[in-house]
């Protein structure tokens, strides 16, 4: 038996592969096929089975591509309908694979048809359990995806249910392998490992921990921040059927000139700069938004862009490629191409360059402490980051919030601000989407919160406040 966690940082998503006498599962892929198509041809092995826990609503699954390739079967559980060929297992029915078991189980709740995959070694013992979205490390699905179709409360008390009788039933020494890790947007506050047992999470999850269904629905569904936009549009493309991969990066991946990015920009594409924060601030083109490969990019992507504006993008030499497969990833199919020689050929050709003012740390601190009240402080972190720390008397407003216009009217434009971050990522994403309507005097600050609380600025912290 061989089980490896294939993890997209860029989704804090993870995918599996399970292997036993040649044959394999793969559970929850990503869009692209290659990974996998290499993996079985370097370990000698045939795919079998392609299991899908749930419609995923924060990225496309490579399923039906992957199944294609292989002739593997895509297996889902109960109330899973598609448009497309599948088999749905029913609740507790078996698959064979090798010498071991997989068992489907029935855990409503993130989702309806939400199903966990319980792995059984050679003896017949329960040895891992693949959650999906249903547990993670920490804490459990969000219960709200459904658009108005369901309750959120309806949601979580078949969460409950699932829990109970399904997953806390279970050895403790069970494996727990979730579909996410801390990031992720279907979970409230994932923890940081990927992966842990049954004993673990019964002891550390508040959701393990709570054994009345009233006080469970309350916990689960409190706090509840609106899921990113493109959810809805994710969960429907994975229940209906998508375009193959080959086919969307053979479309997308064109070289523009400056006039043809020009001509795409009047017409209302938007300019994606998936360059280093420290790079763009340096120079880029007047209204474009920066979201870095580096960072958790398709996620935000997907938060803070419409998913059917048209794209195009600004990458150092030699991403193109990468950035156009991990728009795919979440949906984004809808990028005219790429910038030919990118924010260099721009500026050759005489053409203007914005850029972001920043200060390290402690700059930002001397400036605080010799004049507090010339600048606000915006802080992009997400409320459970600031409440464990923040700048005195700095403003929270969570980047995701800036996905939407109208939130953005809470943000005075005439007011000059310094704005931050944990690390630097977020912040920069912040500024780009206010410059690029209009804000103006805004200072970003290098290294956020990690550098911040290390120097004399003053700081209000859990046990102060």
């Amino acid at each position: 038996m061989y089980i490896e966690q294939l993890y997209t940082n860029c989704l804090a998503e993870a995918a599996y592969w399970i292997e036993s006498e040649g044959e394999a599962i793969v559970i929850d892929p990503i869009r692209e096929t290659e990974p996998y198509l290499e993996k079985a041809k370097q370990r000698n092995v045939k795919i079998k089975y392609v299991f899908e826990t749930h419609f995923h609503a924060d990225f496309v699954s490579g399923h039906i591509d992957l199944a294609k390739a292989t002739g593997a079967t895509i297996v889902y559980g109960p109330l899973a309908n598609t448009a497309y060929e599948v088999y749905q297992a029913k609740d507790k029915e078996e698959f064979q694979i090798g010498k071991i078991t997989m068992r489907v189980l029935h855990t409503p709740g993130h989702t309806p048809e939400s199903s966990s995959f319980l792995l059984l070694d050679e003896n017949k013992k329960p040895h891992a359990i693949f959650t999906g979205d249903t547990l993670f490390v920490g804490d459990v699905g969000r219960p709200d995806l459904l658009d108005g179709k369901m309750s959120k409360e309806e949601l979580a008390s078949m969460l409950f249910d699932s829990l109970q009788d399904k997953i806390k039933v279970l050895p403790d020494e069970v494996l727990v392998y979730p579909a996410h890790g801390p990031g992720s947007a279907c979970g409230k506050n994932i923890g940081k490992e990927t992966w842990s047992t049954i004993g673990q999470q019964k002891e550390t999850n508040y959701a393990m921990r709570i054994n009345n269904r009233e006080d469970f629905i309350a916990a689960v569904t409190d706090g509840l921040s609106a899921p990113p936009q493109y959810f809805f549009a994710d969960a429907m493309i994975n229940k209906q059927g998508y375009t193959a991969i080959d086919a969307v990066m053979e479309q997308n991946l064109h070289a523009l000139s400056v006039d043809e990015v020009k001509a795409q920009l009047a017409q209302g594409a938007m300019i994606l700069d998936v360059r280093t924060p420290d790079a763009f601030e340096q120079g880029y083109i007047p209204g474009s938004i920066n979201i870095g490969l580096e960072g958790t990019f398709a996620v935000w992507v997907g938060t803070l862009i419409d998913i059917k504006q048209k794209l195009i993008l600004v990458a150092a030499e030699g991403q193109e490629r990468e950035a156009i497969a991990r728009l795919a990833r979440v949906g984004y199919e809808h990028v005219s191409g790429f910038l030919n020689g990118g924010i260099d050929a721009w500026k050759a050709a005489g053409n203007p360059l914005a850029q972001v003012q920043s200060i390290d740390a402690q700059q930002f601190a001397d400036a605080m402490n010799e004049n507090p009240d010339a600048r606000a402080v915006l802080d992009v972190r997400r409320p459970g980051e600031y409440e464990g720390g923040h700048v005195q008397g700095s403003e929270m407003f969570c980047l995701s919030k800036f996905g939407d216009s109208k939130n953005l009217e809470a943000i005075s434009n005439t007011q000059p601000f310094y704005v931050h971050c944990a690390g630097g990522y977020r912040s920069m994403i912040a500024i780009s989407i206010l410059q690029a309507k209009g804000y103006t005097n805004l200072i970003n600050v290098r290294g956020g919160w990690a550098k911040i609380k290390a120097t004399n600025v003053q700081l209000e912290l859990p046990q102060q406040v």
